[in-house]
């Protein structure tokens, strides 16, 4: 049976996948980004890469039935099950504290590349840096001038995704604390998501 994992609210959450099992992520208030990665078990420095992925997919959003591919072209995750409306970002970059200061923050700020690197240390493991995350549910529209903008998501509360791990992996989570932009909705405050790791 499976255990539902929480990622609280602002923080980072990692777990082993083996290859054939399948991570559901859950938006469960359904007004959450929730950062992800995935590195290869045993080989760190092999990692889900969205600039790979999309160079090989030829698209900005995977869909159900894409792969989503590591630094060394290979497919590591699977988009299996979306019950959202397909709206996913492959181009932001984490967040970190360094952002934060540019948006007006003088103190630390939580942030998601530092969620990754505690998520992954309490499996006792150290990521090898921060790769651009997939980030589930966040929503940034462009123009066809190639504007971006930082917008609410537009899920709704218990909606989900499910990636089937391609190679045995090490996924990890953020609840994006992001607070200054809606990219968590509009006069939200970041809350918990939750994943349970499935049958694949």
């Amino acid at each position: 049976m499976s255990t539902l994992v929480t990622i609280p609210a602002r923080r980072g959450k990692a777990a082993h996948v083996r290859k054939g099992e399948a991570v559901k992520v859950i938006n469960t208030h359904g007004s959450q980004v929730v950062d992800t990665w995935a590195f290869v078990a045993g080989h760190l420095i092999e990692f889900m890469s969205m600039e790979h992925t999309r160079a090989t997919l030829t698209k900005l959003r995977p869909v159900k039935g894409d792969h989503l591919y590591t630094n060394k072209r290979r497919p590591i995750l699977t988009l299996r099950e979306d019950t959202t409306n397909g709206i996913h970002d492959t181009l932001m970059a984490a967040c970190d504290n360094e952002r934060y200061g540019l948006l007006g923050c003088t103190d630390y700020h939580d942030n998601c590349t530092d969620n990754l690197y505690a998520g992954m240390r309490e499996l006792g493991l150290t990521a090898p840096e921060c790769p651009s995350p997939l980030n589930l549910f966040m929503n940034i529209p462009w123009t066809d001038d190639g504007a971006l903008s930082f917008e609410a998501p537009q899920t709704k509360p218990g909606d989900y995704v499910v990636l089937r791990a391609e190679l045995d992996c090490v996924v990890a989570f953020s609840a994006c604390p992001q607070d200054i932009l809606p990219i968590n909705g509009v006069n939200t405050p970041p809350t918990e998501a939750h994943f349970e790791i499935v049958a694949g």
